[in-house]
């Protein structure tokens, strides 16, 4: 097994008995995982990127959150604009977007 360059993780307020609901579902959470897949598709990057949908991370008011590892980073109020963003200043490029930092 390939280990990933970073991980990411996005709140869809998935549920243990596979319901998704909550906040950052209701704030498009699937479609920014969508979004994350597609574009790691695209790119050609998936050897080196992991994806993951979480459950709740407890700070709703924050949400839709995205975490990205191994820099430990944590986004809020994400929306499916803010994706690309992300992937090709942090994930490809190496600079935090500092606006959606929380």
């Amino acid at each position: 097994m390939q280990k990933p360059t970073h991980h990411i993780f996005v709140c869809s307020s998935s549920r243990p008995n596979g319901q998704q609901k909550g906040f950052c579902h209701a704030k498009e959470g699937v479609e920014i995982m969508m979004k994350f897949m597609e574009g790691i598709e695209e790119r050609g990057i998936g050897g080196e990127v992991f994806l993951s949908n979480t459950g709740c991370f407890g700070i709703c008011e924050k949400g839709p959150i995205v975490v990205v590892y191994p820099e430990n980073v944590w986004y809020g109020s994400v929306t499916p604009g803010d994706v690309e963003e992300i992937r090709e200043s942090h994930i490809e490029g190496g600079a935090v977007v500092e606006r959606l930092v929380i």
